[in-house]
């Protein structure tokens, strides 16, 4: 039976739809079966972050009971599969948010993780998107009003029966004047599990023509190496580093080109020998 985590922050702007896009790759990346929802149905913005703006069939249309979930599942950049939400406001207000969690625990066997991306604040389609998960993580920037929005929606997700597991601190910048994590921790009482600095490949990725997740984009920037740790200890495994990843830096290109260019003289002077 798979995992199925609402990813909640009470307030808003503090980047929580783009940590559950790459959260969603960094553990499909790890040979996990990812399903990413998008359970913001009045400002959708989760398929903006994918680069998946042209779906037929959304989240609307299966709690208007016009499709079914399974019709609304697409294939999703690194692996992933997607549910996303629809852009229209007339379908927005007639949708049953209540509807969420039957239609989520329907295909929970189907999945080995089910990320849910919640709206922010507390109001209606909140409460329905923290009850459609067994467990919440909470997305908070290292500032008073977050984390104080941070402590009303860990105290919602507790009073609809829901676990929050831990708290994601994102655009740490490491200055004076943030909350440091360990306050954070002690406020919240929940275990940070992990640490996202600010990083401008983040806003970078999905202002290209073509968005795309950091974490495919860039796999060997800050953010990206602080997510894939993120998803590590979800998965309770290393994940492995993408082909990118993997590439040698200038120094090392620089001294193994300077290596082969001095074997090959070697070769050349040897054969004239």
């Amino acid at each position: 039976m798979g995992r199925i985590i609402t990813i909640v922050s009470g307030k808003g702007g503090v980047g929580k739809t783009s940590l559950t896009a790459n959260l969603g790759v960094a553990l499909s990346q790890a040979g996990l079966k990812v399903l990413l929802v998008d359970a913001d149905v009045a400002m959708a913005n989760l398929s903006l972050i994918l680069g998946m703006q042209s779906s037929p069939i959304t989240l609307h249309d299966v709690l208007l009971g016009e499709s079914t979930i399974n019709d609304a599942v697409y294939d999703g950049p690194g692996g992933v599969f997607f549910v996303p939400s629809g852009l229209s406001l007339e379908a927005y207000r007639r949708v049953d948010s209540e509807r969420l969690e039957s239609v989520i625990k329907g295909i929970q066997e189907n999945y080995d993780f089910i990320l849910i991306d919640a709206p922010a604040g507390i109001e209606k389609n909140v409460m329905a998107a923290i009850a459609a998960g067994d467990e919440t993580i909470i997305v908070t920037t290292p500032d008073s009003p977050s984390v104080a929005d941070a402590i009303k929606i860990k105290l919602v997700a507790q009073r609809l029966g829901v676990n929050p597991i831990g708290l994601i601190i994102n655009f740490a910048r490491n200055e004076k004047g943030e909350i440091k994590a360990q306050d954070i921790t002690r406020l919240l009482e929940l275990p940070v599990m992990g640490i996202v600095p600010e990083d401008p490949e983040i806003r970078r990725s999905f202002m290209q023509e073509n968005a795309l997740p950091v974490i495919l984009r860039k796999p060997n920037c800050p953010s990206s190496n602080s997510i894939r740790k993120i998803a590590e200890k979800l998965a309770g495994k290393n994940i492995e580093a993408s082909a990118e990843e993997k590439k040698p830096g200038f120094f090392s290109r620089l001294f193994g080109n300077f290596g082969k260019k001095k074997q090959t003289e070697q070769i050349k002077k040897t054969t004239q020998e």
